[in-house]
């Protein structure tokens, strides 16, 4: 099919380290072992979608580390939100958390890592590419999804669908810095089905102590190592029978150092789950980086549900709000 002009919105000069489509993820197929993929800080990638008038599940870039180099192919509004990835528009630094108007032929560019792992690049229309099994997350162990289900590539042309004739107002939104998440803190849990298998010293160490990102940890899970050879024990149990598993839980194997599983995890585990972070703070563990350290904090089913509800809140109250300037 040829492409209609007016859709190509940024030309790849430079791919950076990995840099992918994303939304908020494909579900309903992981009983056929198909991962849900999806923008790893939903948090980020819904706050940039909702500063452009997007719908909050619009495909954006998700930009790990080291960012690419976009030549703009037409005018257009983005937002960058999530880590803070250096980014400037023809050598001028530009802010961000705020809609940014960029001009047919400038270059953007991202530059030293300042603060978090991943920065989200939305567009004013949302990222046009194929929808496959109801999303447009890339899913590059799965190839597919995407662009062709690899990260974006030098020369790609990355498109832009349904783009309104009036963008230009859009420019003046911006996100106050207390709407502005927060990447510090405990990581919140809740207790996981097999808390039990673990004895009272193991679940002493897991919420006492803290936790490195190790080199191995990836969008399909964060490994991570204890300090002092802190190891979680269980109870001599025989192995257990391979179970579903969900975004954010936290896997033990016999090694006794922690996995928590992202959004490219697979669908089903054999290893004992401790906890599971709560939803609302998912964002905080992807936007970690190895070598960087985590300590838990085991919260009430009750108030993960709560944080849930003010997370939704929040989100509502800024959509109406942008849409009512």
């Amino acid at each position: 099919m040829q492409r209609e002009y007016d859709q190509m919105v940024f030309e790849v000069m430079e791919s950076g380290l990995h840099t992918t489509v994303q939304d908020l993820g494909r579900y309903g197929y992981q009983q056929y072992g198909i991962s849900p993929a999806g923008a790893m800080d939903d948090v980020s990638y819904q706050l940039g979608n909702i500063l452009l008038g997007n719908p909050r599940n619009a495909a954006s870039l998700e930009i790990t580390m080291v960012g690419p180099t976009l030549k703009a192919l037409k005018d257009t509004i983005i937002s960058i939100t999530g880590a803070n990835l250096s980014p400037s528009l023809d050598g001028k630094t530009v802010d961000m958390w705020r809609n940014i108007l960029v001009e047919k032929g400038q270059t953007l560019r991202f530059g030293k890592p300042v603060a978090g792992a991943r920065a989200y690049l939305a567009v004013i229309g949302g990222i046009h590419v194929p929808e496959v099994m109801g999303s447009k997350s890339t899913y590059v162990k799965g190839n597919f999804g995407g662009m062709n289900g690899r990260p974006l590539a030098e020369r790609d042309i990355v498109e832009a669908s349904n783009v309104p004739t009036d963008y230009k107002s859009m420019t003046r939104k911006k996100l106050s810095k207390d709407a502005q998440p927060s990447f510090l803190g405990k990581i919140r849990v809740v207790q996981g089905p097999q808390w039990d298998h673990f004895t009272e010293g193991a679940i002493h160490d897991f919420l006492n102590s803290p936790f490195t990102i190790t080199n191995q940890s990836d969008r399909m899970g964060y490994r991570l190592q204890g300090n002092m050879g802190i190891a979680l024990r269980d109870q001599g149990r025989k192995e257990m029978i391979t179970d579903p598993v969900a975004k954010g839980s936290i896997q033990v194997p016999k090694n006794g150092s922690p996995i928590i599983l992202m959004s490219d995890r697979q669908t089903t585990g054999g290893y004992p789950k401790i906890a599971n972070v709560i939803s609302a703070e998912l964002y905080k563990v992807a936007q970690r980086l190895p070598g960087e350290q985590i300590v838990f904090e085991k919260v009430s089913v009750v108030e993960a549900q709560r944080q849930w509800r003010n997370r939704e809140k929040l989100f509502r109250q800024l959509e109406l709000g942008v849409a009512l300037r």
